[in-house]
């Protein structure tokens, strides 16, 4: 990841990180593979869930927006004869590949790859001189873009609310000055200058920059907005008795994920100051623990594992509901489409 702004340690913006599953044994518990069953890996990143999947005798379709994760995975569908379909898309459209009987289960891993913060160029992690880029697929706005060209107070609520950068508006309008003279071009023009303006403390566990680069990452590849997309996409494609996992590594995520299941738990429809309305069927009820982390020996041995948090669901019979993204709260951030490509 590249930040985790709950407040615990990350391997945000540091060296190599080797790529292992996070809370493997727990996803392979609470999704259930066998033999007969077809899976939907939301997140194929390097291939680490789907292997296990498939070990466990479930058909795999995995999805990734990367290209590189694509090319990179073409080995393991090969080896698998036909057991495995790796497709380049992005994880909110996992309803255009789910077949008509429906899916057994889906699992999402959220965030960036231990892959992408070793490459450089695609300027994911400040530890790494590389282009201040940060797209996920390869294509579209980067992150130069954004800090670059968005307003002032935009800047502002991208950092203060995807990062939760208290210096969120001191940050900004630095950026703006020092852009003014001359555009941000790599990801140390960018980290220099935030570690100027807000110096690390010896009490600091995180780098200054780093969540102003987890608010970039997350607006440029609308993080959040995938999300949400893709959890309203797998309960309208789980059969009856399938299965929703998924692994987030920071509280805005999270929250995301817990709006979603309680919204999903059939609660009773109206306000509680007058007359119930109509009982709302649930859609999902809870698998084992409302929130699983990691244990302190996972977190010891893999960095990546220790903001992580899963939560799953197992569909019902019930009709899927309509995708209300109003149960998210999530602010109107500046567009995208504004600020070119």
């Amino acid at each position: 990841m590249v930040a985790n702004p709950g407040g615990g340690s990350t391997d945000a913006g540091g060296g190599p990180v080797r790529h292992i599953p996070v809370l493997l044994a727990e996803v392979l518990e609470a999704l259930a593979p066998s033999a007969g069953k077809l899976i939907l890996d939301g997140t194929f990143g390097a291939g680490g869930y789907t292997s296990a999947i498939l070990a466990g005798g479930a058909d795999v379709i995995a999805l990734d927006r990367d290209p590189t994760a694509i090319a990179a995975g073409q080995a393991m569908v090969a080896a698998n004869a036909g057991r495995l379909s790796l497709i380049h898309s992005q994880f909110s459209q996992l309803g255009d590949h789910a077949p008509q009987g429906g899916l057994d289960g889906v699992v999402l891993d959220i965030g960036v790859s231990s892959m992408q913060l070793d490459e450089a160029e695609r300027g994911f992690s400040f530890s790494k001189n590389g282009p201040l880029d940060m797209r996920m697929s390869a294509s579209g706005v980067s992150a130069a873009d954004v800090v670059n060209r968005a307003k002032l107070a935009d800047l502002i609520r991208i950092f203060a609310f995807l990062g939760e950068e208290k210096q969120a508006p001191r940050i900004a309008h630095a950026i703006e000055k020092r852009r003014a003279e001359a555009p941000f071009v790599t990801t140390r023009d960018l980290a220099g200058l935030i570690e100027i303006v807000t110096p690390r403390k010896a009490k600091d566990k995180i780098h200054p920059a780093t969540r102003v680069f987890q608010a970039l990452r997350v607006f440029v590849n609308d993080e959040l907005g995938e999300l949400a997309q893709a959890l309203f996409a797998a309960e309208r494609v789980l059969k009856p008795g399938g299965r929703l996992v998924v692994v987030t590594f920071h509280s805005l995520e999270d929250r995301i994920v817990k709006k979603f299941f309680a919204d999903r738990s059939g609660r009773a429809a109206g306000s509680r100051h007058m007359p119930m309305v109509h009982e709302r069927l649930a859609t999902f009820d809870p698998i084992g623990k409302s929130m699983v982390s990691a244990s302190e020996a996972e977190a010891e041995a893999n960095p990546r594992a220790r903001s992580a948090k899963l939560r799953a669901g197992l569909r019902t019979a019930a009709p899927a509901e309509a995708a209300d993204f109003s149960i998210f709260d999530l602010p109107n951030l500046a567009s995208l489409g504004k600020l070119g490509g």
